[in-house]
């Protein structure tokens, strides 16, 4: 090896180097504020589900205790864990699907039509708007004399209560409100699976005879299979961790009719209806870690699923 090449190849290492720190300065205020913010907050979360601690006393091992404190006379119908865990469950299964629905629908429908950019914005919207005003403005629209039940009394149904008053009602006032905000941001994502249909497959179809249902569900669902699994797997676990519509529209009631997993947490945390008033950061901890293990099964289940419903497709 010549003098020359040794002195380019020094060059190429010193340069690469440079590059690889400035790389490294670019990711590191995201990978720091991940560290501080999620990466202890989260190890932490599970040291202290062994522990007990109400924040000012000391912390003392407390081994599995607060587990069997949480699972103490479970029941889907008196426990408030397994209250929290049916309602989050049924809102889960009721929000997921629907909103996967609207969105593909609405994307459908101003995928390539004139002054579709507009819709589309519109119908986004919701997503980046204020969620407290949001919440305050539903509130106001599912009132006992509210737009909402004007109009279903004037097509034949009798409504005479607020919906977030009500027992059977209040978690389908969470749901609609939910379905409504995120069906526009994915609605984007299915428009972006949309695009990168090729267009050659629905000729074939057309040379083939397909109508517009066998196209639907012979070329665009199949070819959307990527993106319906990438929204529902975001969406359940989105809808696993509710928490902000229901602490504004119903603070998890009335009674426990809207008490979610996440609420139920917080009220361990700090306080809350039927909960000791000093804080319970242990037993609180013991939820967040059931919490993670459903999200994580739900989330494997779908994975093992999905490679059947491409085969399948």
């Amino acid at each position: 090896m010549t003098s020359t090449q040794s002195e380019s190849r020094r060059k190429m290492s010193a340069l690469e180097k440079r590059n690889t720190l400035i790389a490294y300065s670019f990711l590191a205020p995201n990978f720091i504020g991940f560290v501080i913010f999620t990466l202890v907050p989260v190890v932490f979360s599970f040291v202290l589900a062994f522990m007990n601690w109400s924040g000012g006393q000391n912390i003392t091992f407390a081994g599995l205790d607060n587990f069997r404190l949480i699972f103490k006379d479970f029941s889907f119908a008196k426990s408030n864990l397994g209250i929290a865990l049916k309602n989050t469950v049924f809102y889960t299964a009721m929000t997921v699907p629907l909103t996967l629905v609207f969105a593909l629908g609405l994307a459908l429908i101003l995928n390539k039509v004139r002054g579709a950019g507009f819709f589309r914005a519109v119908i986004f919207f919701p997503y980046v708007a204020s969620l407290v005003a949001i919440c305050v403005c539903w509130n106001f629209l599912l009132m006992k004399n509210g737009p909402v039940n004007q109009i279903l009394n004037a097509v034949g149904f009798n409504m005479k209560k607020s919906w977030t008053s009500s027992r059977d009602l209040a978690i389908w006032a969470i749901i609609i409100v939910s379905v409504w905000r995120n069906a526009g941001y994915y609605m984007v994502m299915y428009l972006a699976g949309l695009q990168g249909v090729p267009a050659e497959l629905y000729e074939a179809a057309t040379m083939d005879g397909a109508n517009g249902w066998q196209k639907f569900t012979k070329v665009t669902l199949p070819m959307l299979t990527p993106t319906t699994f990438f929204c529902s797997i975001m969406m359940v676990i989105s809808c696993f961790k509710i928490y902000d519509v229901v602490a504004i529209m119903t603070q998890g009631g009335p009674g426990r009719s809207t008490k979610m997993l996440v609420t139920y947490i917080f009220e361990l945390s700090f306080g809350g209806e039927n909960i000791a008033t000093s804080a319970q950061y242990g037993v609180a901890s013991a939820v967040s870690m059931v919490l993670l293990a459903i999200v994580l099964i739900v989330t494997f289940v779908q994975f093992r699923g999905e490679k059947k419903w491409v085969n399948y497709m």
